[in-house]
């Protein structure tokens, strides 16, 4: 019989204790032999120096274990909210997840993120408030806090004892458990119908079945107590785990389908793919389509098995495998053929860093070393400016640029410094322009004819390109056809329009080719000259579209931010004055009970501002969950990127 696979993520907000709950989960299978320790930097899922240094997930890390005929791929992920796009990634090839709440903490700021991301993408999720063993520990508030910020669907699992103490304990509800039939009818009507008639009627095992079936198609979330630390609740959860989260024979005779969540540079540098296998089998020395159109010879696999790699020749359905030999590929790429809703949109980075080497001699090093650092995190785009060649990274946060600084340091031998963190700003056109070059004028360099046109397009449509010629004036030979044509001249525009009239990049806008002219040596269809080639129409471009740019005009607008912000209701007359010296559009509060909520929408710059600024305004007990929310025109001065030359 084969082994039923369950891919989880463990998920938490930063020092919940997901990490140490892995360590325990692990040595609860029996994987390993000694609990390692987060403060000791010795766990098994936090690899990195970095991440043993600062006592923090950075890169999500794999390791499997079995429970009973169930292989568990479990995948520890970040919890700070600088790695909040690791987080997303892994998100999309998950079977299941436990979040991981503290007893003390309670629902954190990062919480009701990932809980929203986990409703998204539909990943069914169990819930673990762990620390019952430390002062503080309040197992009731955190559920009632559950029940009001995070979800009404959720089903408690047991009782606590001896809270806040070495000894505390967690006990699972029983058939004689009135609490446990309680909670589940209130989210069935068919049990609540049948538990009104007659309690007796519904017997135990029918209502494990109904919580299984509930919990595994992401409809109820049961709750879990316990301490990682002490194991209390942990054999519970383990249980749980196996019973109540869709554990799954692979179709192995499929179509090949799997996604990249995450990749390494092996030792020789060489690229390592983790992928997520949904279908079908994918064998060494197979030709393997993955991206848009790269097709590469697999030269190796390994998979993971009760707590190690193991080389082998195949990786099948519903395993996750270290693949190699697929030199172009990157995070997100679908291997063979794509899954319907595999695609998964990320909020952009809404900060920038330009970063320099102490030693002028690195610099070169250091571009190379960043452009593996992006690959393995595309999100953070690396720039370089042409006139000062200063480089600059896109960031999340400041923890994320305290981590590239360090891990330059330790993994690439590099010193660097890092200017001050600035918004990442786009431009976007104010009216429509038009500009040509014509083939063999004074002005034109170039062996081609491109006119361009650039308007304005609604807000977040990005960038379109429209190809308005004729097809006799389009160098076939080059190109072979008119959509290869057609594709070649909208990469260049889009890469044109990575630098406006600001420096910024250009987006919300329609571009549309008005003229195209080519020459060769024997005249016609087109002009006699020197024969027109890819890179005249490609050099041409940008010089074209700049000049179109110009007459239109662009508008500079800068990231924003919806905040929610939930505060004690007697710190509303603190946090209201300080909202408005950020520069955020308010709503009016809204208030149920002793706490208030406020809705703003702010500058993304000033958001960590109001994060740092809110403990001290709140007693502690405010919460701020903020989400990009797309850009507004900057009024006044239009800030220029640093290194551009406008």
């Amino acid at each position: 019989m084969l082994r039923k696979t369950l891919n989880l993520g463990i998920l938490a907000h930063v020092d919940a204790g997901k990490t140490t709950l892995t360590e325990r989960l692990l040595y609860a299978a029996g994987v390993i032999d000694e609990l390692g320790s987060v403060d000791a930097g010795s766990t098994q899922t936090d690899t990195l120096a970095l991440e043993r240094q600062r006592g923090i997930t950075i890169k999500s890390a794999v390791v499997s274990f079995a429970i009973g005929g169930v292989t568990v791929n479990l995948i520890d992920t970040p919890g700070h909210p600088d790695f909040i796009a690791e987080v997303e990634r892994v998100l999309s090839v998950l079977d299941g997840a436990v979040l991981v709440m503290s007893a003390v903490e309670g629902v954190q700021s990062q919480t009701p993120l990932l809980m929203r991301a986990l409703q998204r993408l539909q990943v069914p999720t169990l819930m673990f408030v762990n620390k019952i063993d430390r002062i503080g520990a309040e197992p009731d508030r955190v559920l009632q806090k559950i029940l009001e910020r995070l979800t009404p669907a959720v089903v408690p699992m047991g009782s606590t004892h001896g809270l806040g103490t070495r000894a505390a304990g967690f006990t699972p509800y029983g058939p004689s458990d009135s609490t446990f039939v309680a909670s589940l009818a209130e989210l069935d009507d068919g049990m609540f119908s049948a538990y009104v008639d007659d309690e007796a009627s519904i017997s135990y095992a029918r209502l494990c079945d109904e919580l299984a079936t509930m919990s595994q198609r992401g409809l109820v979330h049961p709750v879990f107590l316990g301490s990682a630390i002490t194991g209390a609740g942990v054999d519970s959860l383990m249980a749980g785990i196996a019973e109540l989260l869709p554990a799954r024979e692979g179709d192995v005779d499929g179509p090949v389908s799997g996604s990249v969540f995450k990749i390494e540079r092996g030792r020789a540098g060489e690229k390592v793919a983790y992928v997520r296998m949904f279908s079908g089998a994918v064998t060494v020395r197979d030709r393997l389509r993955f991206g848009t159109d790269a097709e590469r010879k697999v030269t190796a696999i390994d998979v993971f098995d009760d707590g190690k790699t193991v080389r082998r020749a195949s990786v099948a359905a519903g395993e996750i495998a270290k693949v190699w030999g697929l030199a172009e590929v990157r995070i997100g790429d679908a291997v063979g053929v794509r899954q319907a809703d595999a695609e998964h949109h990320f909020a952009p980075p809404t900060l920038e860093s330009a970063v320099m080497p102490l030693d002028p001699d690195d610099a070169q090093h250091l571009r190379v070393a960043l452009g593996q650092l992006a690959e393995q995190d595309p999100l953070i785009d690396v720039r370089q400016a042409d006139d000062t060649h200063e480089i600059s990274v896109s960031l999340y946060g400041e923890v994320q640029k305290e981590v590239i600084q360090a891990t330059l340091a330790s993994e690439y031998g590099i010193a660097v410094t890092f200017h001050e963190t600035t918004p990442i700003c786009v431009e976007r056109p104010v009216g429509v322009g038009e500009a040509v070059e014509v083939l063999h004028a004074e002005s034109n360099p170039f062996s081609a004819t491109v006119g361009l046109r650039i308007g304005p397009a609604p807000t977040g449509s990005g960038v379109e390109f429209r190809l308005d010629v004729d097809v006799h004036s389009v160098p076939l030979y080059v190109f072979k056809r008119r959509a290869g044509f057609a594709e070649a001249m909208g990469q260049y525009v889009r890469e044109a329009l990575q630098e406006g009239l600001f420096g910024w990049q250009v987006t919300d806008c329609v571009v549309t080719l008005t003229r195209s002219a080519y020459s060769i040596a024997d005249g016609p269809p087109s002009k006699r000259g020197p024969l027109s080639t890819a890179a005249d129409f490609r050099k041409l471009t940008p010089l074209v579209l700049k000049q179109a740019l110009e007459r239109a005009r662009t508008v500079v607008c800068e990231p924003i931010v919806h905040a929610s912000v939930e505060i004690p209701a007697d710190a509303i007359g603190n946090v209201m004055p300080m909202l408005a010296r950020l520069g955020a559009v308010v709503e009016t509060p809204s208030q149920q009970g002793r706490l208030a909520t406020i809705e703003a929408v702010l500058p993304a710059a000033r958001a960590h501002d109001l994060q740092q600024r809110l403990p001290r305004l709140t007693g502690g007990e405010g919460v701020l969950e903020s989400r990009f929310a797309g850009y507004k025109p900057v009024r006044g001065a239009q800030p220029r990127r640093a290194g551009s030359d406008g």
